[in-house]
Order: C-alpha cells, then sequence, then structure tokens
C-alpha cells in the first residue's frame, strides 16, 4: 500500500475527499491529515509518507510553500495540489517546485483516480529502477567484501579455530580492527519490518537494505556487515567500540534506523549483543545479539533491544565442554551426546530462561556446523533445525528443545557413521568441502586429521586413491583457480589476491602463479584486458 496525507484546513474537503474514491483498491492507504502545511511538514517527518495531498490555499502555510519545503526535503514524496480556477496558472508554473500534478476544485473522482494511477505506476517503477541500481551495485561489489563477510560468519557458526589462525587470516583480509588484542566488539542485529501482511515488499527491498548497511558501516571505522541465511531479512553488524567515544553504538543504530525508514520506508528492529574482547568470544557476542532481536514485540514499529539492560548474567560454554560435545558426534557416540547435553541444559534448577536459551543456540550452532561438515542436508535435518530455532525463540519449553536438539544429534550422528563405513568416500567428499570452503586457511594435513578424527596417513592415502591427487597438490589447484577468478576484479590489487588465496607474501603468490600456469598474475591480468579490447 501506499501512504497518503492530505492536507486542507477544512475538515469537510478531507472527509470528502476520503469518501470519493476507494483507496484501498487502488493500492493507497490515508495514514493522516492536516490542517495546514506546518502540521503536515511535522507529519512528514514522522511517517512514511508516498503521496500528499494539500489544498492551494490555507493558513499558516499554503500549499505552494509546503510543496517547495516538501521537495527539498522529502524529494521521493509525490505532491497534488488542489487548487481553484482563479489559480490555475499559478498552480501550473510551480510544477518544477515538486508539484507532481493538480486537480480542480470541486474534486471529479474519475480525474483523482487518473492521477492516482499515474502516480502509484510511477513510484512502482521508480522501486524497480532502485533495486536494479541495487543489483548493479552488487555486481561490482569486490571480492574481497564478500569474502570478508563468509569469514565473519564461519567465526561466529563454525567450529572454533586456533586463535592465532583466526587472527592471521583477519589480517589477511584487511580486518586488522577486529584482529588487534583486547579490541571492544559488540554485535548489532537488525531485521527490517514492514506491514503486517506485506511481505512482498520486504522481498524487493531486500537487497536494497544490504547494499544501505553496507555503506553505513563503511562510515564507522571498523564496522563490518554479514548475512546468515539462517535468519530472513537480518544484516548483522559487527562493530568494534571506540574508547574515545562511548556512545559510538547509539550513533551507527541512528544512522541505520533513519536511513532505513527515510529510504526505504521500513521500520527496523535491532537486538545489541553483549560486549566481547576476542574473536574466541564472537559466538557469545552474536549469539546475545540473536537473543536480544529475540525479545522484541511482535508489532512492526521500530525497536532497539541492548543485551546488557536486560541481563546480568554471565554466558557461555566453556571450550572443553564445546570439544567434548563435538568429540562425541565425530564419534558417533549419541549416548555420551545426551549426557551432555542434559548436563548443560539441566545444569541447575535456577537457570533462566535466557540461560537455557543461550546455551541451546551455542549447541543449534554446533550442530548446523557439524551437518555443514559432513555435508548432510536431508529434508528432516533442515526442518529439524528451523523447528529447533523456533522453539528456541519461543522461550516456553525446555524440555521440547532439549528433545529436538537430541532428536537433531541423533540424525546428524547416524549420518557421519555412514561417512566413516562408507569405504572413505563419503568422508572424503566432505573432506574436499571442506577445502573448497577454507582453501585460503592455513591448512595442513595434520590438521585435517584432527578437525575430521581420521589418522593422517590413512587420511593421505584414502584422499589421493579417491580424488587422483595427494592432498597438497589438490590444495595448490584449488588456490590457483581462485587466484584466477579473483585477478578478474581489477580493484583488487595482486597483494589483495594472495591474500584472499592464503598467500602473506605477493613475491611467493606470482611464483606459484608463474609455474601452475605460465605468466605471472601481471601477465594474467594484461591477457584478459587484451581479450576484452579484441
Amino acid at each position: 500500500m501506499m501512504r497518503v496525507l492530505i492536507t486542507d484546513d477544512e475538515i469537510q474537503i478531507r472527509k470528502g475527499l476520503r469518501l470519493k474514491v476507494d483507496w484501498e483498491e487502488e493500492g493507497f492507504q490515508i495514514i493522516g491529515e492536516a490542517s495546514n502545511g506546518q502540521e503536515a511538514l511535522l507529519l512528514l517527518e514522522t511517517l512514511d509518507i508516498d503521496v500528499l495531498i494539500t489544498d492551494m490555499r490555507m493558513p499558516i502555510m499554503d500549499g505552494i510553500e509546503l510543496a517547495k519545503h516538501c521537495h527539498q526535503r522529502f524529494p521521493k514524496v509525490r505532491v497534488i495540489v488542489l487548487s481553484g480556477y482563479s489559480d490555475f496558472e499559478y498552480v501550473r508554473g510551480s510544477m518544477k517546485e515538486g508539484v507532481k500534478d493538480y486537480l480542480l476544485k470541486p474534486v471529479a473522482p474519475d480525474e483523482l483516480i487518473e492521477i492516482l494511477r499515474v502516480i502509484r505506476k510511477d513510484i512502482e517503477n521508480e522501486r524497480k529502477k532502485q533495486g536494479e541500481l541495487a543489483r548493479l551495485h552488487q555486481l561490482v561489489y569486490t571480492q574481497l567484501q564478500e569474502v570478508q563477510e563468509q569469514y565473519l560468519l564461519h567465526i561466529v557458526k563454525e567450529e572454533s579455530l586456533e586463535s592465532y589462525m583466526v587472527t592471521e587470516r583477519l589480517r589477511q583480509l584487511q580486518l586488522e580492527d577486529l584482529a588487534k588484542e583486547n579490541s571492544r566488539v559488540q554485535f548489532v542485529t537488525v531485521e527490517i519490518r514492514g506491514e503486517a501482511g506485506n511481505q512482498n515488499r520486504i522481498k524487493e527491498l531486500w537487497l536494497p537494505f544490504q547494499m544501505l548497511c553496507k555503506e553505513i558501516a563503511k562510515g564507522h571505522a571498523g564496522t563490518y556487515t554479514f548475512y546468515d541465511p539462517s535468519y530472513a531479512n537480518m544484516v548483522h553488524f559487527i562493530h568494534k567500540l571506540d574508547l574515545e567515544k562511548p556512545n559510538s553504538t547509539s550513533i551507527l543504530i541512528d544512522e541505520i534506523q533513519k536511513n532505513v525508514k527515510n529510504f526505504l520506508g521500513l521500520e527496523t528492529v535491532i537486538g545489541l549483543g553483549n560486549i566481547v574482547k576476542s574473536s574466541a568470544e564472537f559466538k557469545t557476542g552474536y549469539i546475545s545479539s540473536l537473543l536480544s532481536w529475540s525479545q522484541s514485540q511482535i508489532h512492526s514499529g521500530s525497536q532497539v533491544i541492548d543485551w546488557r539492560e536486560t541481563n546480568e548474567e554471565e554466558f557461555g560454554i566453556s571450550p572443553d565442554l564445546e570439544r567434548r560435545i563435538t568429540n562425541t558426534i565425530e564419534n558417533v557416540n549419541f549416548e555420551a551426546f545426551k549426557d551432555n547435553i542434559y548436563q548443560l541444559l539441566s545444569r541447575k534448577e535456577n537457570q533462566s530462561i535466557m540461560s537455557f536459551s543461550f546455551d541451546a543456540n551455542r549447541v543449534l550452532f554446533l550442530l548446523d556446523s557439524m551437518s555443514r561438515k559432513y555435508n548432510i542436508k536431508t529434508k528432516d535435518i533442515q526442518k529439524l533445525m528451523w523447528d529447533s530455532q523456533q522453539s528456541i525463540w519461543e522461550l516456553n519449553s525446555h524440555r521440547k528443545v532439549i528433545e529436538q536438539l537430541v532428536q537433531l544429534a541423533h540424525l546428524i550422528i547416524e549420518n557421519v557413521r555412514l561417512a566413516r563405513y562408507s569405504n572413505g568416500k563419503l568422508i572424503i567428499d566432505s573432506v574436499r568441502q571442506y577445502l573448497d570452503e577454507h582453501y585460503a586457511n592455513e591448512i595442513s594435513l595434520t590438521l585435517l586429521s584432527e578437525i575430521f578424527h581420521i589418522n593422517s596417513t590413512y587420511l593421505s592415502e584414502t584422499f589421493k586413491n579417491h580424488v587422483g591427487q595427494n592432498f597438497s597438490d589438490y590444495l595448490v589447484n584449488l588456490r590457483m583457480e581462485k587466484a584466477q577468478y579473483f585477478l578478474k576484479d581489477k580493484q583488487l590489487k595482486i597483494i589483495d589476491v594472495a591474500n584472499l588465496v592464503g598467500f602473506s607474501s605477493s613475491g611467493y603468490f606470482s611464483t606459484v602463479f608463474k609455474k601452475h600456469f605460465g605468466q605471472t598474475p601481471a601477465e594474467f591480468r594484461q591477457s584478459l584486458e587484451i581479450k576484452r579490447n579484441v
């Protein structure tokens, strides 16, 4: 629905306009009235208006003056001026001041409908162009930013890596702000909402919303965004706090809400996470922002929920317990998994609902990570993932959540069992998928054997038997293929490409690349340019 504001100093005129058209059938909704231009401007500041219908002659501020202010401050609002015949030439001359169209009094219903239909088509076309523009921006969105987002999602959702590996990778991806020791970081979860039942508009504006969030993040030092496919209509910010600006998060939130409202006409529901001090705590910060968001009200109005204002407990699963739970899955020991889950989720009688939800989310993240690691994508597992998440958000049945997590783990463990006893094929498929996703990390055969709980000698032999080349050759080939892809992006420097594919030195990267393809990265890039010009 497109939103309409009617401005006229005579209440009977305003009532008459309401009755002249079946507004809803034409795709419009009257959401406000004003008796003069000044009142209308105040409403324009607080309401999301698409069309302004205003009388020409009014006290305090007339229609033409209102149209001028509206054109300057709210350029996307279409203005229709109502006038008498004597004002006809004056109104027509004001078209350049932001007036979209005009109607002579008394207003004929068919003329009003005709203008509204033209305006509706105009707005719809503009929104389509806006979407196309966002898509064009997405095409030039650099691969570096894409890989940055993927790695941030990996840190908050996947199995924990050694801190030195995470730090090195963050530096390679030009995320040094997040790699520094004792950096104070806060996660900000932002969901967009519109009118109830109008999900199509959310879908249409999803891409512009993502692009808008990226632009906002650029304006705040140490701030980055990423998207988690598990949560619809959300973008997540990771924001490094500035000790010299204690209100930096508030400034970021205000900018998000204001821009999403002004440019997209949508409301935002924002969850602020707990402040964390290292990449090892990023999962904790991320889950706390999601849980803050989960406490929002169902209505579509903008809201901000701060974890620090609603929770005083210190939450978190110890690395040792998380490792034990992971090992029970890797070792296909379902009974041991159940023992650990009951120990964690029923550990104390006075456990708060939020503490339980936090721990349950950590377990769900772990199970989700295991399912992706072993490429387990059955419909039953996907449904249970969704059901478990919904049960956690509902916060009203501990037993139901535990039962669903246990059932989900049982399905995953059985699939891991199949992989381990598949004569090596399924486990190697999982190893290859892991390499395809994490090729740029510091990966060794020893590390892979630890990740997949397999003897390194057996893994090496089995990998070569099934893939036809040894592990190290496969990894180099994969990195070189990715390097060719990244080199097509002229915005990336050679050192950027080297870092993206796991090389800290551009010189060594160039040496490996030339040995592999017979030309240096610079020569390869030059050959691409020649082909384009042929």
